[in-house]
């Protein structure tokens, strides 16, 4: 049984989210379901990054939208200062959609195309009723230079800027309503290298000066790094390995958080864990393998791999104290 780290609770409190999508194997087949989140608990603290790292479809950005209330859950519930998201309504509602943000992984798509500087970062001031209507310029030029931008730009559109400026943007209608928590979905992804960290400066710095708390998703494990507190593996729709960032890094536990830093690009060849090159494909969302998720293509496995479902429990072991592995090497079954 997961639980979350001693007696805290977080701004947001996930406990057992699941989230299955009906599908059809075939035209004459039954409906089967793609299992993108499969009972997820996790807790994302008062001013900290709690990150989400996995390969690609393993339900990280199925999450972000979870959290954020943009669809419901099949089951499993969120908590967001201990009540329930999925429950929420009216004055109640509105006020969790204050204070939970996010930021998209395209800032093109994410920015209305006919829509100013000005508009976009204004129109959630207005929404909210953040500040009179005298003070909305001075409000949205302000924002603008916490991210690097002046008050030149107010009137230019998104197909004026590049990407980097459009995520500078992005970020700033983020900020505008002082939201508690933002989700960051992919944020990176789309820029280039050299971009990349000027946002994530900017991104430092906001984590450095305020209290937001963030739930941060990537896959980029060098990113993950720098930017987090805590970190949960995914595989599958479920969550195999939870651990504080530097211990994480430092000592993987799970098979899979092992291969996956040690296919993290390296400045030089020599440098790190050996690479560790994975057999077969990532099995279809809607035929998980029985036992461990990960058996058909682990290493490491074993007999009880193949029909035993491993728990996500701390290991045994002093060195491991506030830890969570799924995995038969290091836990009972």
């Amino acid at each position: 049984m997961y639980q979350v780290r001693g007696d805290h609770v977080g701004i947001i409190d996930v406990v057992d989210l699941s989230k299955y999508f009906a599908v059809k194997k075939g035209a004459f087949s039954k409906q089967a379901s793609v299992k993108a989140v499969d009972g997820m608990t996790f807790a994302v603290k008062e001013g900290s990054v709690f990150s989400l790292v996995g390969e690609s479809g393993c339900g990280k950005s199925t999450v972000a939208r979870l959290v954020l209330r943009l669809i419901p859950p099949t089951s499993g519930a969120a908590f967001f200062d201990k009540r329930n998201i999925f429950e929420l309504k009216g004055d109640s509602l509105r006020e969790f959609r204050k204070s939970a943000q996010i930021i998209f992984q395209d800032p093109f798509a994410s920015l209305n195309p006919r829509m100013t500087v000005y508009d976009t970062l204004s129109e959630p001031l207005r929404i909210h009723n953040v500040v009179r209507k005298s003070g909305l310029r001075d409000r949205v030029v302000s924002l603008l230079e916490s991210v690097g931008l002046q008050a030149d730009v107010l009137g230019r559109y998104p197909h004026e800027f590049s990407g980097g400026q459009r995520q500078r943007i992005c970020i700033a209608r983020a900020l505008s309503v002082s939201p508690r928590m933002i989700v960051a979905d992919e944020p990176l992804s789309s820029l280039d290298v050299s971009i990349q960290a000027q946002i994530l400066n900017i991104l430092q710095e906001l984590k450095k000066r305020s209290r937001i708390s963030f739930l941060f998703i990537s896959h980029d494990l060098r990113v993950v790094q720098y930017f987090s507190d805590e970190i949960a593996v995914m595989y599958l729709g479920k969550i195999v390995e939870h651990a504080k960032a530097e211990e994480l890094f430092g000592n993987p536990l799970h098979p899979y958080t092992d291969v996956l830093l040690s296919s993290a690009p390296k400045i030089r060849p020599d440098e790190g864990r050996a690479r560790t090159i994975l057999k077969g494909e990532v099995p279809s969302p809607i035929d998980i393998p029985s036992g461990c998720p990960f058996h058909p293509r682990c290493p490491k496995r074993f007999e009880p791999c193949d029909v035993i479902i491993p728990r996500l429990e701390a290991p045994a072991g002093k060195e491991f104290s506030g830890r969570l592995v799924s995995c038969h090497l290091w836990n009972s079954y």
